[in-house]
């Protein structure tokens, strides 16, 4: 399958599952008999957005190259799409644009020097830089530390460098690392599916969706939803192996760098006066002095 067919593919599947999640009474239609299909129906959809039900099957089908701004929205409204999944039906179709040219949007660049020392610099939050398939590319001493299960993991070793997905996925020691795994399994492939629509043709991107979807059933379940997100914060908690139980909040940012590489800076710190803010603390200070034991980290 062409890159081109992926598309539509990933255009169809992406407007049928937002489709089949949608009553007809939550958008005010009227229901009568039964329904074959979950959700509204093409010509549903098709008098919500103001256009012909034959336009909106051509494009559930994936035809969506040229399709205009105006009409991509009133589809995006009639399906309820929040605001990351607009995003990602507009970059499945800048993708599908038969002029799009080659290079694709995301490309590797070297994390440049100053980048490293900002990262250094931050002495009481765990932060590192990430590119689009999770890939962390460059951490401070304390990110490391807070994430040393994955550094170590076998995912880690094999590859030459951490990845996040590969972690979550096809270590099993990660499902006692995060707290919420199942949560942030779903956060992983939702970053993971936006990223692609981003940049289709990345190879390295699409290796690891196939490396994956091989390997692991939770994570080809996971990506056939169809769950985009673009935003990426909130709430982690951690079983550290040596400091113990943390509860943090995380934020992360678009890194501006050369080549549009697509980084993202990240920032994990503790509510101020907690237990996980002394843990963390304890783990920085530990981080800092590598000869030090860690044995005095409260558990």
């Amino acid at each position: 399958m062409d890159e081109r067919s992926d598309n539509r593919a990933e255009i169809r599947d992406f407007l049928a599952g937002r489709r089949a999640r949608i009553t007809p009474e939550q958008v005010g239609l009227p229901t009568s008999g039964r329904r074959r299909v979950p959700g509204l129906r093409r010509e549903e959809v098709a008098v919500l957005a103001g256009v012909s039900t034959d336009w909106y099957t051509r494009l559930e089908k994936g035809h969506i190259s040229g399709v205009s701004v105006d009409v991509l929205g009133a589809v995006a409204r009639a399906l309820d799409l929040d605001e990351d999944e607009r995003t990602y039906l507009f970059d499945l179709a800048h993708a599908a644009r038969p002029d799009r040219r080659a290079p694709a949007r995301r490309k590797n660049a070297e994390v440049p020097s100053s980048v490293q020392w900002m990262l250094d610099s931050i002495t009481l939050s765990a932060a590192f830089v990430a590119n689009g398939r999770l890939d962390v590319v460059a951490t401070n001493a304390l990110a490391r530390a807070l994430h040393a299960p994955m550094f170590d993991s076998p995912t880690t070793a094999e590859h030459g460098h951490a990845n996040f997905a590969r972690y979550h996925f096809l270590d099993p020691g990660a499902q006692h690392f995060f707290v919420d795994h199942d949560a942030a399994c779903a956060t992983t492939v939702a970053l993971l599916r936006a990223e692609a629509g981003r940049d289709p043709s990345d190879r390295e991107l699409r290796a690891l969706i196939g490396e994956l979807s091989t390997l692991s059933p939770e994570f080809r379940t996971l990506w056939a939803a169809h769950n985009v997100r673009i935003r990426h914060d909130g709430a982690k908690r951690l079983r550290h192996p040596e400091a113990g139980r943390l509860e943090l909040a995380y934020q992360s940012m678009e890194l501006p760098m050369p080549r549009r590489a697509g980084y993202v800076l990240t920032l994990y710190t503790a509510e101020p006066d907690t237990p996980s803010e002394e843990r963390l603390r304890l783990l920085a200070s530990w981080a800092a002095t590598p000869s030090r034991s860690a044995q005095g980290l409260s558990q």
